[in-house]
C-alpha cells in the first residue's frame, strides 16, 4: 500500500470510529441529561467547568459555548483551583466536571470543598461507576468503546464524545431559555453577526452638512455640483416644505444622458426618481441592505416620522461597516 493510501485509510478509520462514538451518545440523552439541564436552569449562579489535560481543552470550549449561548459560564483549571482559584467559585454556582476516567486527582481533590459549599456538581465521564460520577448529582455518560488512536491511548473518540455532549447541553439550554439571534449578537459584538444584528442605520448614515440636498427647482447642473461636493453618488430632492420629493443618483444621470437630455437646461425634478425607497434611523443596517438588494438600488434616503430627509447611506457605507 502506498503512503498516500495509508494516510487516507488512517483518516477514514479515525472519522468512522468518532462517528460511531457520537452515535452511541444518542440513547444516553435520557433522564440524566434532562436533570442536568434542569439543574443548570435552576442555578442562580454560573456554570464552572473544570477539567485537566485534553478534557480541560474540551471543557474550555464547552464553557465558551455555554457563555455565548445564554448560560453564564467560565473554565477553571482544577490544579489552580487547589491553589487559590477556588475562591472564584461561589455557593450559587454549579460545577460541570469533565474526566474520562472519573478519577482525575486534581478534580477528586476538589470534591470535599464542592460538597462543603453545597455546590451542585454535574460530571461528564467515561466511567459511570467512577468516584467523580458517583459524587455528582447527575453524570453524563461519554464512554467510548475504542479511541480512534490505534494504541487506544490518545484521547480522540472520547474527547469528541465529550465535546458533542457539551454542545448538546448548550443548545438544549439555549432553546429552553428562548435565546435569540440578537442575544447571540450581544455576545459577539465584534463578529459579522454582531454587526448585522446590532448596527443601525443611524450609526452609519450621513447627516447634516454631509447630506446632499437640493429643491425641486434646482437645475441639473447645480445638482451635479452638490453631488460632486458631497461624494455620495446621489442627492436628496426636497419639496418646498422640506419633505422628501425624490432622489437623484448617478444611475439617473446615466439614464438621462442615454435619452439625450441636455444637462445645461434640465431641472432635477424632471429626472429624479419620485420619492424613492427610504429607511428610518432605528432600522437595522442589515434591513437597509435587504431593501437595496431587493430593489437593485445603491442608496437610500433616511427620513423622520414627517417624511423629512435626515440622512442618507449607500452600499459603500454598508461595506465599510462590515454589514455585507
Amino acid at each position: 500500500m502506498s503512503p498516500s493510501n495509508q494516510f487516507i485509510d488512517s483518516a477514514q478509520r479515525t472519522i468512522r470510529l468518532e462517528i460511531e462514538a457520537i452515535e452511541r451518545l444518542k440513547p444516553r440523552i435520557d433522564a440524566h441529561f434532562v436533570k442536568a439541564c434542569e439543574l443548570i436552569l435552576a442555578s442562580k449562579g454560573r456554570v464552572i467547568v473544570v477539567g485537566i489535560g485534553k478534557s480541560g481543552h474540551i471543557g474550555n470550549k464547552i464553557a465558551a459555548t455555554l457563555a455565548s449561548t445564554g448560560t453564564a459560564a467560565f473554565f477553571v483549571h482544577p490544579a489552580e483551583a487547589s491553589h487559590g482559584d477556588m475562591g472564584m467559585i461561589t455557593r450559587d454556582d454549579l460545577v460541570l466536571a469533565l474526566s474520562n476516567s472519573g478519577t482525575t486527582n486534581e478534580i477528586i481533590t476538589l470534591l470535599p470543598l464542592i460538597k462543603r459549599l453545597g455546590i451542585t456538581l454535574i460530571s461528564m465521564t467515561g466511567n459511570p461507576d467512577s468516584i467523580l460520577a458517583k459524587a455528582a448529582s447527575v453524570n453524563l455518560d461519554t464512554s467510548v468503546v475504542h479511541e480512534a488512536c490505534p494504541l487506544n491511548l490518545a484521547p480522540t473518540s472520547s474527547t469528541t464524545a465529550s465535546l458533542v455532549m457539551g454542545d448538546a447541553l448548550a443548545i438544549a439550554l439555549l432553546e429552553a431559555r428562548g435565546f435569540t439571534a440578537e442575544d447571540f449578537a450581544f455576545s459577539h459584538p465584534g463578529g459579522a453577526l454582531g454587526r448585522r444584528l446590532l448596527l443601525k442605520v443611524e450609526d452609519i448614515m450621513h447627516t447634516g452638512e454631509q447630506l446632499p440636498q437640493v429643491t425641486r427647482s434646482t437645475s441639473l447642473r447645480e445638482a451635479l455640483l452638490v453631488m460632486t461636493q458631497k461624494g455620495l453618488g446621489m442627492t436628496v430632492v426636497l419639496e418646498n416644505d422640506g419633505r422628501l420629493a425624490g432622489i437623484f443618483t448617478d444611475g439617473d444621470l446615466r439614464r438621462a444622458l442615454d435619452k439625450g437630455v441636455d444637462v445645461r437646461f434640465a431641472h432635477i425634478d424632471e429626472l429624479m426618481t419620485a420619492h424613492g425607497k427610504t429607511a428610518v434611523p432605528d432600522m437595522l443596517a442589515a434591513e437597509a441592505l435587504k431593501i437595496m438588494e431587493d430593489y437593485k438600488i445603491n442608496a437610500l434616503v433616511v427620513t423622520d416620522a414627517n417624511d423629512r430627509p435626515i440622512g442618507a447611506l449607500n452600499m459603500h457605507d454598508l461595506l465599510r461597516a462590515g454589514v455585507m
